[in-house]
């Protein structure tokens, strides 16, 4: 089980966190991540999709839209997130499952699709020969990574107001985390060690667009595992507060558009 400064990851999800992320950071910093992710996936015709760690739905309701013929499947290990999924995206069939066993008979779709959720399995040559195993024959697994946090202006200025407010002993979560699988040459091998092909690998930078530093800055505070992090090392009002103005001097104060680099992989099963 994936550990971050001492809890285990899936447990510092809490149950306050979907409603911060969802208002702050999906507009921002997910959303056109999953525009995108969800056209290639209906590109490919699928009849049953499965989506990983599916978060609060925002690629689930774009695939629903780009693909309405097939049957969507979303599933998060969280359940907060599950709960909080499915009133967003009640046209999916939700359920909470880890993506390391999952609940699925062999060969049960012929598309698998996880937006920024491969950094948070454990073991991922296992999580990816899990994935290969409900695939049906030539079913294709499609999904994005983060690049580094360098190339995320806004992951890279909240991590500097984090290092400001705690120059001792920063959060570690985002460059560990988020932005620890940012090198397509692992990623790539990771897959082939659990038995798939790289069909494609691109590098792709979209634009974030927020109406303030300190919207995304709440987001990032208050609706991911950051949160937890702070409290461990006793959160105060001036921690927003720092992050917030490192962000400003970094990006201004909003409305604020900043760029963000992720990597997309669609990778075929290849034959046992």
């Amino acid at each position: 089980m994936l550990s971050v400064t001492g809890i285990d990851a899936d447990r510092r999800w809490s149950e306050s966190m979907p409603v911060a992320y969802e208002q702050y950071l999906v507009p921002v910093v997910f959303r056109p991540f999953a525009e995108d992710l969800a056209a290639r996936a209906a590109t490919l015709r699928p009849e049953r999709i499965l989506e990983l760690a599916a978060g609060t739905g925002v690629l689930t309701s774009h695939l629903l839209a780009a693909a309405p013929s097939a049957a969507v499947t979303a599933t998060d290990l969280n359940e907060a997130m599950v709960v909080f999924g499915s009133a967003r995206a009640p046209e999916a069939e939700w359920r909470q499952a880890n993506a390391q066993r999952l609940p699925f008979p062999d060969g049960s779709f012929d598309l698998v699709v996880c937006q920024f959720g491969v950094m948070f399995f454990p073991n991922r040559v296992a999580t990816y020969a899990e994935i290969r195993r409900v695939l049906a024959p030539g079913g294709r697994f499609l999904f994005n990574t983060w690049g580094p946090l360098s190339a995320h202006s806004f992951g890279a200025a909240v991590q500097a107001g984090l290092e400001r407010a705690f120059p001792s002993d920063p959060p570690r979560f985002l460059p560990a985390i988020p932005h620890g699988y940012s090198d397509p040459a692992l990623v790539t091998a990771d897959l082939a060690a659990a038995g798939f092909a790289v069909e494609e690998d691109r590098e792709l930078a979209l634009e974030g667009r927020a109406a303030s530093t300190a919207d995304v800055a709440t987001g990032f505070l208050t609706g991911t595992p950051v949160s937890a992090a702070i409290h461990e090392r006793g959160d105060s009002p001036g921690v927003r507060a720092t992050v917030i103005e490192e962000m400003t001097a970094r990006l201004g104060p909003g409305p604020v558009t900043a760029p963000m680099t992720a990597y997309v992989f669609l990778a075929a099963a290849t034959p046992a």
